[in-house]
Order: C-alpha cells, then sequence, then structure tokens
C-alpha cells in the first residue's frame, strides 16, 4: 500500500516556527515530483511549495516565499517544509503529494498521491 504520512503539525503563536515531515511507503518517491498543498476552513485547497527531484528546482507560492523552505529528505521517501514567521493565515491542513510527472511545473502537476493531513493552528 503506498501511503504519504505527515507529521509535526501543531499550535504555534505568530511569528514561530513548525517543521512539517512526509514520510513515503509502499514506493520509491526520491524520483517523483513532491510538494504540500494546505486548505484553510471554507477554502479550497492551494499549493504551497513543490519541489522536482533531478536538479531539486523548488517553487513556492508567493505567499510564503522568504519564510517556508521545502526539502527533499531520500533516506525518509518524503519532503519536509520548514515554516518560519508564521501568521495567522497560514493556519490550515496541510497535506503531503506526490506526482509521478517529475519535470512538470508544480503549479500544473497531477498529483497521483496525498497523505491525510496535518493541522497547523497559528494564534495571534
Amino acid at each position: 500500500q503506498v501511503q504519504l504520512v505527515e507529521s509535526g503539525g501543531g499550535l504555534v503563536q505568530a511569528g514561530g516556527s513548525l517543521r512539517l515531515s512526509c514520510a513515503g511507503s509502499g514506493r520509491s518517491f526520491n524520483n517523483w515530483l513532491m510538494g504540500w498543498f494546505r486548505q484553510a476552513p471554507g477554502s479550497e485547497r492551494e499549493l504551497v511549495a513543490g519541489i522536482r527531484s533531478s536538479e531539486s528546482t523548488t517553487y513556492y507560492a508567493d505567499f510564503v516565499k522568504g519564510r517556508f523552505t521545502i526539502s527533499r529528505d531520500n533516506a525518509k521517501n518524503g519532503v519536509d517544509l520548514q515554516m518560519n514567521s508564521l501568521k495567522p493565515e497560514d493556519t490550515g491542513v496541510y497535506f503531503c503529494v506526490a506526482s509521478r510527472s517529475a519535470s512538470a511545473l508544480p503549479t500544473s502537476a497531477v498529483y497521483d498521491y496525498w497523505g491525510m493531513g496535518t493541522q497547523v493552528t497559528v494564534s495571534s
């Protein structure tokens, strides 16, 4: 069974930091495009960050540029998301995703696998 399992979510004050981790199992994701989406209450899911495998090219949504960093962890068969200078509007469920289209743009890729999500709550 192929799975992506997120961890590291929690409650943090505005200005604080959290590090999300995603571990894959059931197949190797080391050559896949991976990323993170988030969904706030009453809102659609939105892409936060993505990372290609070959050259480790990264993509960030404008609303997290300069604050979040995505990185691969091949030992864990997954990706991490370091989130700094968190804001209340960063609150939501964060999902780890993987696409077999390794060279696709993260914004237009079809994501084949989704994790169940981890809750991030930023208090003001």
